[in-house]
């Protein structure tokens, strides 16, 4: 069964506590363990979800041709990109490896994490149903997808770089308005800048939200 810090930490990216505890712990090891059972499988249904929340979101998002969809979708699914989202939760610390695995490097290697990372996906799809895991992967996924991984400085950080530049004061966010169900909501965010002017976007959550503003302010006054 789960540990008291990784159901914590797998209650927090989740969104809501693991149902079915054997599950995640499957999904959080690897083979070197020697356990009956590993992340492979749910890695597999992973992946193919993953791939399905990130298409959607892109076909809502942007207007791009289907060469321009596939290229964003690629860089979002690649095992590098799993492996960033992986490592900005903190992952490595509740994987389960063998001491050999764990020796050569696999609580920070790019295709454990990413696998792992997969896994939890499918996990949570197996679990919680689809609609919970797109919000899981849209909460994660955020700042890659709003900062156009593999193209462009993110938004917010680009925001913030221009502002001081140009002696101005730090990039304020304030949320306006949340609607919609949980597994739905809307966040309306303004983003504004002392002397320069204020922009409003909406996302599925909050951090989506202030990465489309920021985007959207540089556009604007950038």
């Amino acid at each position: 069964m789960l540990n008291p810090e990784t159901h914590a930490f797998l209650s927090r990216i989740a969104g809501r506590p693991p149902i079915d505890e054997a599950l995640w712990v499957e999904a959080l090891t690897h083979g070197s363990t020697g356990a009956p059972r590993d992340y492979q499988r749910l890695e597999f249904l992973g992946d193919r979800v993953l791939g399905m929340v990130i298409a959607d979101w892109l076909y809502a998002l942007e207007q791009g041709n289907e060469g321009r969809l596939s290229q964003r979708l690629n860089a979002l699914v690649s095992r590098t990109t799993c492996a960033t989202v992986a490592r900005s939760i903190g992952l490595g610390a509740h994987m389960q490896l063998g001491k050999q695995a764990r020796d050569d490097g696999g609580q920070d290697s790019d295709n454990i994490l990413g696998d792992v990372m997969e896994a939890l996906i499918g996990a949570s799809f197996v679990t919680h149903g689809f609609e919970a895991t797109r919000d899981m992967v849209r909460e994660l996924w955020a700042d890659q997808v709003g900062g156009k991984t593999g193209q462009a400085k993110h938004p917010k950080s680009a925001l913030q770089e221009w502002a001081a530049g140009n002696r101005r004061k730090v990039p304020e966010y304030r949320l306006i308005e949340r609607s919609g169900p949980d597994h739905a909501a809307r966040f309306l965010v303004e983003v504004s800048v002392k002397g320069v002017g204020e922009v409003e976007a909406t996302g599925t959550s909050m951090r989506e939200a202030e990465t489309m503003a920021a985007e959207l302010f540089m556009q604007r006054f950038g």
